[in-house]
């Protein structure tokens, strides 16, 4: 069971320890900075945690020691001379995520970035290497574009358990890209989404995914909350079918996380789309799927049902067992022992919540 949560908020990484039903703040780092993503790399119990200066840039650091003390590290940097596909030279803009590689990888670390390049490290972070397979990718320069960023941005690196050669990443707007040998060569896996803001609505590439997620267990099948609704694909990802209810509510949002043994079962965090982007009807909820998306129940028990603003961030929503933690960007944040049932409220004062994830310390 976990027994931290780990937040990256728009001010600090803030690491909450559990305490009898829920968990209470106790400690802070990285004071006054932008934290996208906070994260532990479960191989080695060390805490990472990616941060956004404004104007000094993206930076990385790490701590070996729980979060008492943290080291700055290298960050992914282009090489001299690559472009981004509006032509002007390619440079870090935002660490967006990091992603552990598996058990058999011991010191193996994916960065996903804008301006869109894939990092990797097999020294443990200590230099990153750009996947050129994917950037080289000739559909890049012409058919990716920025959506929630400027550029483009990888925002989901997904690892096959049984297959240290399969990786998934999910780009913000490019859609679902798929290699099978390593990282050496990459296809789009979009057939079945759909982007209405396209020309083309089911253009191989240009699709919008917020965020994937694969269950554990079964890595064949995925889900992704994308900006024109829900997604599950049975086949790893070479389809996808639409699973929304906008009555449920379960249709726009970022957030999805997916149950590492169930295939069958995930939760969202609905919002209105686009220009609004408010929880719906004012009343925030969690919604839930256990039969593969074919219904959804919204989860209310303890979440305001009056006068609710709150968005949630496509990384601000974690699963682990039974345990649901999400946070908004209204500075709540939530937390349920029983799979979304009943919610408590872990804080309301905390700042705009970018990440939340459960770890062991």
């Amino acid at each position: 069971m976990a027994t931290l949560l780990l937040l990256g908020t728009r001010k600090a990484t803030l690491i909450l320890k559990r305490e009898g039903a829920g968990f209470l703040p106790v400690r802070t780092a990285h004071l006054g900075a932008g934290v996208p993503y906070a994260c532990q790399d479960p191989r080695s119990g060390t805490l990472w945690a990616c941060l956004d200066h404004g104007h000094w840039g993206a930076k990385l650091q790490r701590s070996k020691n729980g979060g008492e003390t943290w080291e700055e590290v290298a960050p992914p940097k282009y090489p001299e001379g690559e472009k981004r596909g509006d032509g002007e030279p390619a440079a870090l803009r935002y660490l967006w995520f990091l992603a552990p590689g598996l058990p058999s990888q011991p010191q193996r670390l994916y960065a996903g970035t804008d301006p869109g390049g894939l990092f990797v490290s097999d020294d443990g972070g200590e230099t990153w290497a750009l996947n050129r397979g994917l950037w080289d990718h000739p559909s890049r320069p012409k058919q990716w574009f920025g959506g929630g960023r400027d550029q483009p941005g990888i925002h989901s690196v997904i690892l096959d358990s049984r297959n240290p050669n399969r990786i998934l990443v999910g780009i913000s707007c490019a859609g679902v890209f798929e290699s099978t040998d390593g990282g050496t060569s990459w296809a789009p896996r979009n057939r079945g989404c759909r982007a209405d803001f396209l020309p083309d609505p089911a253009a191989e590439v240009g699709q919008d995914p917020h965020y994937v997620a694969a269950c554990a267990a079964q890595p064949d099948v995925l889900w992704q909350q994308n900006h024109c609704g829900i997604y599950r694909s049975a086949d790893g990802a070479q389809n996808w079918t639409k699973i929304s209810q906008p009555d449920a509510p379960a249709d726009f949002g970022f957030a999805i996380a997916a149950d590492a043994q169930d295939p069958n079962t995930a939760w969202v965090v609905p919002a209105i789309k686009d220009e609004t982007r408010v929880a719906v009807a004012g009343a925030l909820c969690v919604s839930r799927t256990t039969d593969g998306g074919k219904t959804w129940q919204a989860l209310r028990k303890g979440l305001p049902q009056a006068h609710a603003y709150d968005v949630t961030f496509r990384h601000a929503l974690d699963v682990r067992g039974d345990l649901v933690a999400f946070g908004t960007t209204t500075g709540n944040v939530y937390f349920s022992a029983d799979r979304g049932d009943s919610w408590a409220c872990l804080g309301n004062n905390f700042p705009p919540v970018y990440s939340v994830r459960f770890a062991e310390g």
